[in-house]
């Protein structure tokens, strides 16, 4: 793979997934826009760990429509053109229905729909009708297994990243004709910090033997997932969901 004089923004680049995303699309000769919440020092910290020169740091507030417009719209006019988005930016709180209030309950699927998915739905509309004057481009979005499996102390999660499911083979079919390949990776459990919770418990050693591997996906086998549907060669599988799950759940 060779992302050689191609541009590349990745949504919540700061830290886990989409450090690992950065970091592999850099590696590959690719121009990296490292977008961040407010983590500044997690940013500059992803940023200056990349291969190569003329990366840059964009900081923006993914659940403000403007302000995702503004930062679209400043990648473009520090890099020229947006050749590969992949929309990485999204968080994860439990909710459980049984043990919540109702005003828990809203707060927490207003938040996480806000942010997971119409957060994603934003920036992928401006990253793509840039694209679409510009002869074409693609678009990676790292949802989840629990968008196939559930995530009954966390409903909220699972359904945005079923929505995201859903938004991205919409679109694959909507942007094709313009030469924009739309393309999805759902990981199971990965060994990032958003894990450290189940690592702390006993359950962990349970998890990691759900897969045959004897552990959970690394940061930087989704990193390298994402970079291949990135790459010339895999437009065919545009619309495609890549379950990266070790053959977890298979019988043997």
């Amino acid at each position: 793979m060779d992302f050689t004089g191609k541009n590349i923004l990745i949504t919540g680049a700061s830290r886990g997934i989409g450090r690992a995303c950065a970091r592999e699309f850099a590696a590959l000769g690719g121009r990296v826009a490292v977008h961040y919440a407010s983590n500044h020092a997690a940013a500059e910290a992803t940023l200056q760990s990349l291969a190569g020169t003329g990366h840059i740091r964009v900081q923006a507030d993914i659940t403000d429509a403007g302000v995702v417009q503004q930062m679209v719209s400043d990648v473009i006019a520090a890099f020229g053109r947006i050749d590969v988005l992949v929309n990485n930016a999204g968080i994860f709180e439990e909710h459980p229905l049984p043990n919540v209030d109702y005003a828990v309950w809203q707060s927490a699927w207003a938040r996480i729909l806000t942010t997971n998915l119409i957060g994603a739905a934003n920036v992928t509309y401006n990253a793509a009708q840039h694209m679409i004057a510009n002869g074409g481009g693609k678009i990676v979005s790292v949802s989840s297994r629990t968008a196939f499996r559930g995530k009954p102390e966390a409903p909220a999660y699972a359904a945005s990243k079923a929505g995201l499911n859903a938004m991205s083979q919409s679109l694959a079919v909507a942007l094709a004709p313009h030469g924009i390949g739309v393309y999805v990776v759902a990981p199971g459990v990965v060994e990032t910090d958003m894990a450290a919770a189940d690592k702390a418990t006993p359950a962990w050693a349970a998890i990691q033997q759900q897969s045959p591997l004897g552990r959970v996906c690394r940061p930087e086998e989704v990193a390298h997932t994402v970079a291949f549907l990135a790459s010339d060669g895999a437009e065919f599988l545009t619309g495609g969901i890549v379950d990266l799950f070790g053959a977890a759940y298979l019988r043997t």
